[in-house]
């Protein structure tokens, strides 16, 4: 489906039937495809491909009924929901990498490295949903300025203010996940 075929996204408009999340999906697909491809180089795994990331996180849309007033909430969200299937996905493998349920009489030494790298990444996202919970506007520009890799000046244009504001919360948001990751060890 071409993106003319669309009726345009209006900015205000209640995005919770699954209509509309099945729009603002084929709408924003290139944008969603270059955050699975964004969240699977940070996460230095071949767990699974983008596109397979995507149709996963697209999947789990539709479980629940979150609404998404503009594009910018809608690519938080599905980053978010990329996150936490990545996560879940790389436990899995770590987890048949280990036998998953078999005896195993060797443990091979690159294993515990990746767990340390998915403990890590699982501590992040905690943080962040914690962030999200006293700060929205904190943790939603985290995921799109670090999971979605948006610049400033685009979440700039997205938000309608300044990039100043914008590397300001920059600064607080990283200073809180710092002191809350560091509280965490």
């Amino acid at each position: 489906m071409a993106d003319e075929d669309l009726p345009p996204l209006e900015p205000n408009a209640d995005s919770s039937s699954a209509d509309d999340k099945a729009r603002l999906f084929a709408m924003l697909y290139d944008d969603l495809r270059r955050i699975a491809q964004r969240q699977l180089r940070r996460s230095a795994s071949e767990v699974v491909s983008p596109t397979t990331l995507l149709h996963e996180s697209y999947l789990a849309f539709g479980s629940n009924s979150a609404q998404f007033p503009d594009e910018a909430r809608f690519l938080g969200y599905a980053s978010r929901v990329m996150r936490g299937l990545l996560i879940d996905l790389m436990r899995e493998r770590l987890a048949a990498k280990r036998g998953g349920g078999i005896l195993i009489t060797r443990l091979d030494t690159s294993v515990s490295d990746s767990v340390s790298g998915v403990d890590e990444m699982a501590r992040l996202a905690e943080a962040i949903d914690d962030l999200e919970t006293r700060e929205p506007r904190l943790a939603e520009l985290v995921n799109l300025q670090y999971f979605c890799g948006y610049s400033f000046e685009e979440i700039a244009a997205m938000r309608d203010c300044s990039v100043k504001t914008l590397q300001r919360d920059w600064q607080k948001a990283r200073m809180l996940l710092f002191a809350q990751l560091n509280e965490a060890t």
